[in-house]
């Protein structure tokens, strides 16, 4: 263990929020020292690589705190026990008749066994990383049943369409004629980009040409169409005009409000679901208090609900674990954000999400399929529909922040076939949710432009991969034929 890499920790409490109060997480000598300003219960969460199975940040239960230290390698594999223990519970998964059981079983014994020989701390450890790797698979199988079971349901009943899955359009790419070919051939929902900055780069200027380019080349298409997010207070989303420190809250509302009324009101003919504000609750440049994240919220959803009362809008959740939460206090945990505005009374009509993972970012780190459905399930909590916004994996390992040691991988490295695999199960686990509405992957195609790099469902020069071909065969069982 000695040249093992601490990559992705954190420390969380109660309801897995993240903790703001952590002094340090530092590895030496084979052990993980975290210290923190309040003696309560904690988990760590890392990157931790299981044999056979990738590297997935996971979890470990909430502990005491205490001079000796834990064995990590058991206290992962309890987490991960308990978690498939509740959601057997959460959706009644009782029988014992199906091909993976004897999984679960063989995880829970070699656990036992990693308990009696605790004295051991060599020969526990191994037992405790042959029963995660066990949990880890049985979970993952569960889920995709679990998920099968009501996937089935949802395309009998006709409950899912062709505007179920989407794509995100690059704007720079919609010119070309086969990138076209292989968008409307796919997809009959897909998703124009824009960023404050873009469209109103000096203030009372604006600049729809992105926008307008990419509406005439998708002209009389049966096509629903997306736009946005219209406002994200990350730095490089915002406009230079907008100084930081300079203006009152006030004066940046009104500039909001202006900006997505003015949006909303040009397109209001063209756009079916707006992608009103993304990621409030993480993304806070300005430094706004809890009462002003949730006004930012609000103005932005009246302003588009005063222009346009026919779209739908939606509000984005960025970071759903809350990994930002550790280190930024002028943030909200993103389940606390989606309660407090549905408790508001902010009138929208969806939550979204991001699922996207394979680099070294926070939020991006690869969790297993477990995990994932495990999240979305917190969403039916909160009464609203939900629209997965963004879906992304790649399909090779560059390097660099995308080295699987640091960003996590799915089995083996990264590439086409995995890629695949891995946004099918994606696609059926969330799409077998009754309240996810629709899934938009978050680029057609690569381009040096992709924040998670060679994650495009074509390559540069437009050839479908593995991911494309899967994905057509998904839109055709939704569709019936």
């Amino acid at each position: 263990m000695s040249n093992f890499t601490v990559s992705a920790a954190y420390m969380f409490g109660a309801d897995s929020i993240p903790l703001h109060a952590v002094e340090k997480i530092k590895f030496k000598h084979g052990v993980i020292d975290c210290k923190r300003k309040s003696c309560d219960s904690a988990g760590l969460a890392l990157l931790w690589p299981v044999e056979g199975f990738g590297r997935i940040l996971l979890p470990t239960t909430r502990l005491p705190e205490r001079k000796e230290p834990y064995i990590l390698n058991l206290e992962l594999a309890r987490a991960k026990l308990m978690q498939t223990t509740l959601k057997r519970e959460d959706w009644a998964i009782f029988e014992e008749t199906n091909s993976f059981a004897n999984l679960a079983h063989e995880a829970q014994g070699l656990f036992i066994e990693a308990l009696k020989k605790i004295k051991d701390p060599a020969e526990a450890s191994r037992l405790a990383d042959e029963s995660l790797r066990k949990a880890l698979i049985f979970s993952e199988k569960m889920a995709s049943a679990h998920a099968d079971v009501f996937l089935e349901v949802r395309c009998r009943k006709k409950g899912l369409g062709r505007h179920s899955m989407g794509c995100c359009i690059d704007p720079e790419l919609i010119g070309q004629e086969k990138y076209r070919k292989w968008l409307l051939e796919m997809f009959g929902f897909v998703t124009i980009p824009i960023t404050w900055s873009q469209i109103e780069p000096e203030q009372g200027r604006f600049d729809y040409s992105s926008i307008d380019r990419c509406l005439e080349a998708l002209a009389g298409r049966r096509l629903a169409i997306a736009v946005g997010p219209l406002l994200c207070f990350d730095e490089q989303y915002l406009p230079r005009w907008l100084p930081h420190g300079q203006w009152e809250f006030e004066r940046i509302r009104e500039s909001a409000y202006d900006f997505v009324s003015r949006m909303v009101s040009r397109y209001s003919r063209y756009i079916h679901a707006w992608r009103l504000i993304n990621g409030m609750n993480a993304c806070n440049h300005f430094g706004f208090n809890f009462e002003q994240i949730i006004e930012m919220t609000r103005t932005a959803c009246l302003a588009a609900r005063a222009a346009d009362s026919k779209s739908r809008k939606i509000v984005e959740i960025f970071m759903p674990w809350g990994e930002y939460y550790a280190t930024d206090r002028e943030t909200i945990p993103p389940l606390v954000y989606a309660d407090m505005i549905i408790q508001s009374g902010i009138s929208f009509d969806a939550f979204g999400v991001k699922m996207e993972f394979g680099t070294d970012k926070p939020g991006m780190h690869l969790r297993d399929l477990m995990q994932i459905s495990s999240r979305l399930d917190f969403f039916t909590a909160v009464a609203k529909p939900v629209h997965i916004t963004g879906v992304a994996v790649p399909s090779g390992s560059p390097g660099g922040d995308q080295d699987p040691t640091v960003a996590g991988m799915w089995r083996k490295p990264w590439d086409q076939t995995v890629q695949s695999e891995w946004i099918d199960k994606l696609y059926r686990i969330a799409l077998g949710k009754p309240f996810v509405n629709s899934i938009t992957y978050s680029s057609l195609a690569d381009s040096d432009r992709l924040e998670i790099r060679e994650s495009g469902l074509l390559t540069t020069d437009f050839a479908p991969k593995e991911a494309f071909l899967t994905l057509a065969k998904m839109q055709k069982m939704i569709m019936g034929h």
